[in-house]
């Protein structure tokens, strides 16, 4: 009776008011039944729901109480969503008053278009490093202990990682002020090699510094987008992918942080491109206990590409939720 009452709570609260009829016909691998403890905590980005904010749905206010009506607690910000509200203290005032009356807790901010942090142009590379300045500000207002940054960039990949680290340590200073740290995603170009960035993280070698392991960011050649916008970069595709396995596997000894990212599911709500169950093993095995944020790209691919095999966002996120929850129990 509990299982049927909590299945039915958990239809009304992802689907609002719709009917008994489309709740029915909802995939029964959206709801997690087992009750084993967790050995980490459940974030979410506010990435899963860009399709929302991007089209208007949804303003960057929001984004607290939408991860509310998940149950989650912890957010992953995305600076792209309040790109001119760094410096707004106004706004950031009010977007951690809605945290805090939604129970949340603001775990970083993920910073992009700032410039690149592995620029073989000293110059260039040190007005992007300024750039981030402001963002580990709103970060501290936000009351955020972090922020992700992007270390990409062109050129023999020695080099590439020598500059990186040395932005990375001009940034954590900068945060020390504040007590925010700088922690860095596989997530464009060089920085998908798990073991070139770990190689990174050796560099820099400061408690100040670290990983956000993500599942699907393991692309180290992808076809060039035709115009330098979000749609055109969904209409690219990865021609040659690093072992995501070995990659978190190089990944989680820095990790402050892991991204359990997926696009679309199965028909019994597994993931057809990434083996959750493998990859929370690999976690569990690295001694990981922080926060699992979950990042849903479905959403955004529906929008894009109109394809029904891909769910909605709210949708998608709940399912990621639920596998997440499946496979880390079963780790």
């Amino acid at each position: 009776m509990m299982k049927t009452n909590r299945r039915a709570f958990i239809r009304q609260t992802a689907f609002g008011t719709a009917s008994l009829a489309v709740a029915a016909s909802v995939p029964q691998y959206l709801y997690a039944e087992s009750s084993k403890e967790l050995f980490f905590k459940i974030a979410v980005s506010q990435f899963s729901f860009a399709s929302q904010f991007w089209s208007g749905q949804l303003r960057a206010l929001d984004f607290p109480a939408k991860a509310k009506e998940l149950g989650i607690s912890g957010l992953d910000y995305c600076s792209m969503f309040f790109a001119d509200k760094a410096k707004d203290s106004v706004f950031l005032a009010e977007l951690k008053k809605r945290s805090e009356d939604a129970g949340s807790y603001n775990l970083r901010i993920m910073i992009d278009g700032e410039g690149v942090l592995g620029d073989l142009n000293e110059t260039a590379r040190l007005k992007a490093v300024d750039n981030h300045h402001k963002w580990i500000d709103a970060a501290a207002a936000l009351g955020c202990p972090m922020i992700r940054v992007n270390v990409e960039g062109d050129g023999d990949p020695a080099e590439v990682a020598k500059a990186a680290a040395d932005s990375l340590n001009r940034l954590i200073e900068y945060g020390s002020k504040s007590k925010v740290d700088v922690i860095v995603e596989n997530h464009i170009g060089i920085s998908c090699n798990g073991d070139w960035l770990a190689g990174v993280m050796k560099q820099v070698n400061s408690e100040h510094c670290g990983t956000l392991a993500d599942f699907g960011n393991f692309c180290i050649n992808r076809t060039k987008p035709k115009t330098n916008d979000i749609a055109g970069y969904m209409e690219t595709r990865c021609l040659e992918e690093y072992d995501k396995y070995k990659g978190i596997t190089e990944l989680m000894p820095f990790a402050k942080g892991v991204h359990a990212k997926s696009h679309v599911f199965a028909a019994n709500g597994d993931d057809p491109e990434t083996d959750f169950y493998k990859m929370f093993k690999i976690i569990k095995q690295s001694g990981f206990k922080g926060w699992v944020s979950i990042e849903y790209e479905g959403g955004l691919l529906k929008m894009y590409s109109k394809d029904t095999k891909y769910l909605d966002d709210y949708a998608g996120t709940t399912a990621v939720k639920n596998l997440v929850e499946k496979a880390g129990r079963m780790a």
